[in-house]
């Protein structure tokens, strides 16, 4: 089972690496799951779907995509626990459950967790027919307190199967041997702070080390550049130096701070999945 987070500052185009991620594991021959974390879709859109939804779609061969929120994670696993319906809704569809399980802190964070992190080695729930899930995560923020409520939760709760399940849960998270943890940032002075920030985080509450994905870089080079040699093109040839040179400031900086990083090209298509298989290409596979 391999499990990859997607997380990083809004806007830096982490959902179409997500994508690229799991068209990159499904071609590679394992049979993936692209997770979205929330009560609405972007890849609906994206993908100019009909609906995604809780239950797996499928996008193509080996690639299905799903919408997991923490209320129908939870309603499955008491289903699967429970078995018969008419139980589950007198013991959580009545307004007092209801009620506290809304004011429960990080009970729907882990109950996602729970989902995603069902499968071997915890083996708990339905099953999950799937090598490799992708997790287009959170945002900075959020993704913190994702990452964290496993711990939190056990602190506050040392006995009985609560407790156990959230430990179980925390140890999958650290195992890196299951989970990678993958933070994009564009080459910009914002994104790379925040995104240094968030894999410090990362590193201090799971002991893992994430790897920085530099999203939207120039697809050429100084040599590219120099082959150039219309006088018309000597404006757009310095734009392009000066741009080159301001990424290789931020990898420089982020390699400095004994970050392991990748460049992602900036793809230049409007269709979806030429932009989606096109960085499939760039995604690393280990």
């Amino acid at each position: 089972m391999e499990i990859i987070f997607i997380t990083g500052k809004g806007g830096v185009g982490k959902s179409a690496v997500a994508a690229a991620f799991a068209l990159n594991r499904a071609q590679l021959g394992k049979k993936t799951l692209l997770v979205e974390l929330g009560d609405q879709s972007f890849y609906s859109d994206f993908f100019n779907l009909s609906h995604v939804c809780y239950t797996p779609v499928n996008l193509k061969p080996n690639l299905d995509v799903a919408l997991l929120s923490g209320q129908e994670s939870l309603k499955e696993y008491a289903l699967h626990l429970i078995k018969v319906e008419s139980l589950y809704k007198i013991f959580f569809e009545n307004a007092v459950t209801k009620a506290l399980i809304n004011v429960a802190p990080a009970l729907p964070e882990l109950a996602i967790l729970g989902k995603i992190t069902s499968g071997p080695p915890r083996n708990v729930g339905p099953k999950m027919p799937y090598d490799c899930i992708v997790v287009d995560a959170y945002a900075s923020g959020h993704f913190e307190a994702l990452i964290k409520a496993p711990q939190g939760m056990a602190q506050a709760i040392r006995f009985g199967p609560m407790g156990d399940q959230c430990r179980s849960i925390d140890a999958v998270l650290k195992n890196s041997n299951i989970c990678r943890y993958y933070v994009v940032s564009l080459p910009e002075e914002l994104p790379v702070v925040e995104a240094c920030e968030l894999a410090s985080q990362i590193q201090s509450t799971l002991g893992v080390k994430p790897i920085h994905l530099l999203n939207r870089c120039l697809p050429i080079n100084d040599e590219d550049l120099h082959h150039q040699e219309s006088k018309d093109l000597q404006a757009f040839q310095k734009r392009m130096q000066q741009q080159l040179q301001h990424e290789k400031e931020f990898l420089t900086r982020l390699q400095t701070e004994n970050h392991n990083v990748f460049r992602l090209p900036q793809i230049y298509q409007v269709d979806p999945w030429k932009v989606v298989e096109t960085l499939a290409q760039e995604i690393p596979n280990a």
